[in-house]
């Protein structure tokens, strides 16, 4: 939520339009045959990503900020690369994943901030701040 708000609250300051994407992760099952459960965790994902650009939607409303939502399948980092030829700023947030995992999954936010056609802003999850306190 915070990457949300930052975003729509810049976008107002700005007279910007906004567009929510939410990318259904493909890559995860290239190696799974498509049987019952991939298929129900398939539609899970696909109705999380509907969940996720109506609460855009929503609270850009409530900002006065246009919102277009767009949901596509396929690798989160191509994806949004592709949108993004078009735009001022992306404006996304972390998942907080950490050590082997960051490692073998990579990171979205670090491919896009790298090829992407403009500025990026990463907004930190809370648990990510919190991560980091329990560190020190």
């Amino acid at each position: 939520m915070p990457a949300i708000m930052n975003g729509l609250t810049l976008a107002k300051q700005m007279n910007a339009e906004v567009i929510a994407l939410y990318v259904v992760d493909q890559t995860a099952f290239v190696n799974f045959s498509m049987d019952s459960t991939i298929v129900s965790i398939f539609s899970l994902l696909e109705k999380e990503g509907k969940a996720a650009v109506k609460l855009i939607e929503t609270e850009g409303e409530k900002l006065g900020v246009k919102v277009t939502s767009k949901i596509h399948e396929g690798s989160p980092s191509k994806k949004i690369l592709e949108e993004a030829k078009d735009c001022d700023l992306i404006v996304m947030g972390t998942l907080g994943r950490s050590g082997i995992s960051k490692l073998l999954l990579g990171s979205v936010a670090e491919r896009v901030v790298r090829y992407a056609p403009c500025p990026v802003l990463i907004v930190r999850s809370p648990q990510d701040k919190e991560d980091l306190n329990d560190e020190n």
